[in-house]
């Protein structure tokens, strides 16, 4: 989508202010409708939601500070729904879309997507994104580690309509709710979606109503064009040149490599991914729309995260990634851990490019995976992304137990996750990971569980074979590590992708990686 958008008029700083906050302020309370309301834990307590402003060609106006691998690819949700649905879109429908070939990223996460409409004219669109815990598929929370073609990893919805006069079409509902396991939790997050939609629309049409149709679109055209000006001063400031990095997902049996080469020519940025791993027989292959989220979260910590997060700022910016790639895979790859795994690698390998660029600017590599935990049954399913530690900063240490990179999520309390799930918490705490250096990176947690009944797990990590790197002559992270202990047996320890059974007494635990340091500790 890069270079659509429609020309603004001279807006007064203040004014322009005023505009970018109030358009942010609708996303910020959609994803608060959404946290509010769901009836997930993995929503109402992680808040594994997202939620933005769109204008009617499909370019992002304003998000909340929610995920960003949601919020970076949430514009190709948009974008397929244009394809498919437009150009005549109802204004009392709402449009889903999961499919990852399709403006999606993994099945797990849904995006509704509504058109706003006043007097018979489009003026943009409302969209959110939540992590269902369950969409089918061989595995309770439909992240099978073996997985190697997505119909293993649960319920695909191409772009289509799913909601008319707020009522849901039985065509979308029956089907999604017929695949999963938790089909009441389901349904609870599916109306949250719709709820929060709903209030978007309503605070959107308020403020053009206010502003009036010609000057909603003036300041929208405004907030875009300010966002490009800002991201095109920053990308000035860098020296320009050819960077290269190359760093590795752990395969079963190899490594495969991710290569990055960044060219920063003056007021623009090109990314080329080319001599990446083909797309491998497992579920951490990523699509396009994931890669492109990665480069605009790297490119807002290399320059200035101040700069607004629309689609204006992201006009500098372009990206070439091989088709049938890691980081472009095509149908019908499985892909449920490129969205959470792949995306924290390729956000290492882009920063690791840009370090030399501003080096008084990019931390070390922090954790570099997401540590995903997945238990249920057929009547349950928990999911739950555990924190690790934060590279080193030029300037100090790097933060321990704390969410890093593509996501931004919360724990889940451990009163809530006892009174939801069928198993203890046993200690959770932090361990001594953190690279050493001038500034040490910070320390990934240490987690046990004891199970209380039968249940199915899947681990799905990274880092468990490869170290995050240190900079500037900083130490590595330390590895995460995965042991399971069956009840009165011996402790073993266990690769960092795999889908098991558990019983009643069994024990799993989790330590997750640390950050790498930053500067020589002499």
């Amino acid at each position: 989508m890069e270079g659509q958008h429609v020309s603004s008029t001279e807006v007064d700083a203040v004014t322009l202010e005023v505009a970018r906050n109030r358009f942010a302020a609708i996303a910020e309370e959609m994803g608060t409708v959404l946290r509010r309301t769901s009836y997930s834990p993995n929503i109402k307590e992680r808040i594994d939601c997202s939620a933005a402003v769109f204008v009617p060609n499909g370019e992002m106006l304003a998000q909340a500070e929610h995920i960003p691998v949601h919020l970076g690819s949430m514009p190709a949700s948009v974008q397929a729904v244009l394809d498919v649905c437009g150009p005549d879109l109802d204004p009392t429908t709402q449009y889903a879309v999961n499919d990852p070939f399709a403006g999606g990223t993994h099945l797990n996460d849904l995006t509704l997507v509504r058109p706003v409409v006043i007097d018979g004219d489009l003026i943009g669109f409302v969209a959110n994104r939540a992590h269902h815990a369950d969409v089918g598929g061989e595995a309770p929370g439909s992240m099978p580690a073996d997985a190697t073609d997505i119909a293993q990893e649960g319920h695909r919805v191409a772009p289509t309509r799913a909601v008319v006069d707020g009522e849901w079409l039985d065509a979308f509902v029956d089907p999604f709710l017929a695949a999963t396991r938790t089909p009441q939790e389901r349904i609870g997050d599916l109306s949250a979606q719709l709820g929060a939609n709903e209030v978007g629309a309503r605070r959107l049409i308020e403020t053009a109503r206010h502003l009036g149709p010609r000057r909603f679109q003036e300041l929208a055209a405004a907030v875009l064009d300010y966002g490009e000006r800002r991201m095109r001063a920053a990308l000035a400031d860098l020296p320009s040149g050819t960077y290269r990095f190359t760093d590795h997902m752990e395969g079963r049996d190899e490594l495969h490599p991710i290569t990055v080469t960044v060219q920063l020519d003056g007021g623009e940025l090109h990314a080329d991914f080319a001599g990446t791993s083909p797309q491998v027989q497992a579920n951490f292959n990523a699509v396009q729309a994931v890669t492109r989220s990665c480069l605009y979260y790297a490119v807002r910590v290399a320059t200035d995260p101040t700069i607004p997060a629309n689609g204006g700022c992201y006009r500098p910016l372009t990206l070439a990634t091989p088709s049938g790639s890691l980081v472009d895979a095509v149908s019908p790859a499985a892909v449920a851990a490129g969205n959470v795994e792949t995306s924290s690698r390729i956000a290492d390998v882009l920063l690791g490019a840009l370090a030399p660029a501003n080096p008084q600017r990019i931390p070390a590599a922090s954790q570099g995976t997401m540590n995903n935990i997945l238990i249920g049954s057929e009547h349950a399913a928990y999911y739950e992304t555990v924190a690790g530690g934060q590279g080193a900063r030029p300037t100090r240490d790097g933060q321990s137990g704390i969410q890093t990179g593509m996501t931004n999520t919360r724990n889940t309390p451990i009163e809530s996750l006892e009174a939801h799930y069928a198993f203890k918490v046993r200690r959770t705490t932090l361990w001594d990971s953190g690279g050493d250096g001038r500034y040490r990176g910070g320390d990934g947690i240490e987690r046990e569980l004891e199970f209380l009944e039968p249940a199915v797990v899947s681990l799905i990590g990274e880092r468990r074979r490869t170290h995050p790197w240190g900079l500037q002559g900083g130490g590595e992270g330390a590895c995460g590590e995965d042991w399971y202990r069956p009840r009165g047996g011996t402790r073993e320890r266990l690769p960092g992708k795999v889908t098991f059974e558990v019983n009643p007494g069994d024990r799993l635990l989790v330590r997750t990686p640390g950050g790498g340091g930053w500067g020589s500790a002499r």
